[in-house]
């Protein structure tokens, strides 16, 4: 493969894989690069685009303060909410190693995600808003978490591992079959072989290529 075409793969790998369940996506924040592991979200400004990108999933976790705009929702991340969200990461990349392989995982992993979820349980909050059902009013139910940012995250983060983890098909979860990757996935086909065919499968094709021509 050529360097520019190694530089550009790298590039792509900087950008964070998401759309497996969430859990997934959170221990794929650590692709592994040509000098070693990154972490994309290393600082709040890493943790806040990564957030920003699973925008979609924040309805109903209680995460985000009432009234906040998803849009300025993470301008007040800090080193401390990003070091709440790396332990709830390193448990969960701790724990899924040894279920989805149909092993006991340790009791600390697990600890750590029960730990993370009491800190910041997500209540029914009732409201009354005037605008809501037929007759001038009515109760509105809404998911509440209290506590710093990074205490709610790690709690809706560990929610979700949780439900990963429980779930019947965990071992259907797969490393990347790219030598220098190490993102998981859950497949929905069986013969799904890379974590992304625009990231991996790409670049297996043009090795593949290379190779063939530079024998000939």
């Amino acid at each position: 493969m050529s360097i520019r075409g190694c530089t550009i793969s790298r590039m792509i790998d900087l950008v964070p894989l998401i759309g497996e369940p969430l859990a997934l996506d959170l221990v794929n924040t650590r692709p592994l690069l040509p000098d070693g592991p990154a972490d994309l979200l290393a600082t709040p400004a890493g943790l806040a685009g990564w957030l920003s990108a699973q925008a979609g999933r924040l309805d109903g976790s209680g995460v985000l303060d009432a009234g906040t705009e998803a849009s300025r929702a993470w301008e007040g991340l800090t080193q401390d909410d990003v070091t709440a969200v790396h332990a709830v990461r390193d448990h969960v990349a701790v724990a899924l190693g040894h279920v989805r392989r149909g092993e006991r995982p340790p009791a600390a992993a697990l600890d750590g995600l029960n730990r993370a979820q009491r800190a910041a349980p997500a209540i029914r909050e009732l409201t009354w808003d005037g605008r809501a059902g037929d007759a001038g009013g009515g109760i509105v139910v809404t998911p509440r978490r209290s506590g710093p940012p990074g205490v709610r995250l790690a709690a809706w983060l560990a929610e979700a591992a949780g439900d990963l983890l429980a779930d019947p098909g965990v071992g259907r979860v797969r490393e990347c079959e790219a030598d220098d990757c190490v993102m998981l996935f859950l497949p929905a086909h069986p013969r799904r072989r890379w974590c992304s065919a625009a990231r991996c499968g790409n670049r297996a094709r043009v090795a593949r290529y290379y190779q063939r021509h530079k024998a000939t």
